[in-house]
């Protein structure tokens, strides 16, 4: 992997939780600044800030490989997933995991008038059928890294007609291409490095029967002309599903997704899990078995009670499902994952060998 420009970042702890929030890098903090200094002292642009919104629109298109007018742009992934829902008729079948992160699920759940059936991740594919309207699961799943089988399931999808939507949020270290799949939705803060409150969807060249219910004037063909009223030509592009963007959020979007491009994809998953594969050998060492993959995401189960421990030790890492998960980055070196395996080969204290095992 490419070496890190030395300035990118300067970090204090052993941060090894990507997968619940990414680490900004140093030109996206400046970014930040400046855009929080121009809303302090009157030098504030709407169409500034409109205009570096259009520059993440391109940056996140880049990455993932569509072109700019099939991304639409959000705060979050449950928004997201909710104008999905809304577009589905009355009685139609959502497909999904078991345990997926809750805020792909649960807006096809609260829509109302949808039958949602859970099944086991690694059935999903074999799960859709004829009336499955839509299969929507997550790439790489939050609690524990196991990746799901995207190529089945596309061809399971294709063979009966169904839709996709795929959340990317967890799989940010993976090259993939958002025009794999019918729709696509990604929390930026986590693997993308971008302030929290930056989301994106993707959308079919036909929008794949979405309507655009969350429409306000930035949806319009001509924001300024849609300002007051209904609006009277919704863009022609995925625009029209925008939420209007937090300013600060993606003023700082931008350089991130700028400094991720210039690494490459394949870079970063090279990096990421050339760390996770050193962790799972050190964790047969000490004969202790994570949940099976190739994740930059690894879940260790019994040891979710040790992540205080690791942070008295300037570690950060999550419990998860009752799990240690602890997830790799660009920022991460050989030497972060040495010292993970030294203060998990010391004895845990019984308060954390209790949680352990559940007493």
């Amino acid at each position: 992997m490419e070496t890190l420009p030395s300035n990118a970042y300067a970090l204090t702890t052993t941060y090894l939780n990507t997968a619940s929030h990414g680490l900004l890098p140093a030109p996206t903090v400046a970014a930040l600044r400046e855009a929080t200094a121009e809303m302090a002292d009157g030098r504030m642009s709407v169409p500034l800030f409109l205009e570096r919104a259009e520059r993440a629109r391109s940056g996140y298109a880049a990455l993932t490989g569509v072109t700019p007018d099939r991304v639409a742009l959000g705060s979050s992934v449950a928004g997201h997933a909710a104008l999905v829902a809304a577009s589905l008729p009355p009685g139609a079948e959502v497909v999904a995991p078991e345990e997926d992160f809750a805020s792909v699920v649960t807006p096809f759940e609260q829509r109302g008038g949808l039958r949602l059936r859970l099944v086991p991740l690694e059935k999903l594919a074999d799960a859709v059928r004829p009336e499955t309207a839509l299969v929507a699961f997550s790439a790489v799943q939050s609690a524990d890294g196991r990746i799901a089988d995207l190529d089945a399931v596309r061809a399971a999808a294709r063979e009966h007609g169904a839709r996709t939507m795929a959340d990317l949020t967890q799989a940010g270290w993976m090259p993939l291409s958002a025009g794999d799949f019918d729709f696509t939705v990604c929390g930026a803060y986590k693997w993308l490095l971008c302030p929290r409150g930056v989301s994106f969807l993707t959308v079919p060249e036909d929008f794949g029967g979405l309507r655009p219910v969350n429409a306000g004037w930035v949806a319009g063909e001509d924001p300024w002309a849609s300002c007051y009223g209904p609006v009277a030509e919704l863009a022609r592009t995925a625009r029209r599903f925008d939420d209007c963007p937090a300013f600060l959020p993606y003023a700082g979007a931008v350089p991130s997704l700028e400094f991720l491009r210039g690494l490459g994809p394949a870079s970063v998953r090279e990096h990421d899990l050339a760390l996770a594969a050193r962790f799972r050998a050190g964790l047969a060492r000490l004969g202790v078995e994570p949940v099976p993959g190739d994740s930059a995401i690894v879940s260790v189960p019994g040891l979710g009670g040790a992540t205080a421990r690791l942070a008295d030790a300037g570690i950060v890492a999550a419990s998860r499902a009752g799990h240690l998960r602890v997830s790799f980055h660009l920022y991460n070196t050989e030497a972060d994952v040495d010292r993970l395996l030294n203060v998990l080969e010391a004895p845990a204290p019984e308060a954390e060998q209790n949680f352990d095992t559940g007493r």
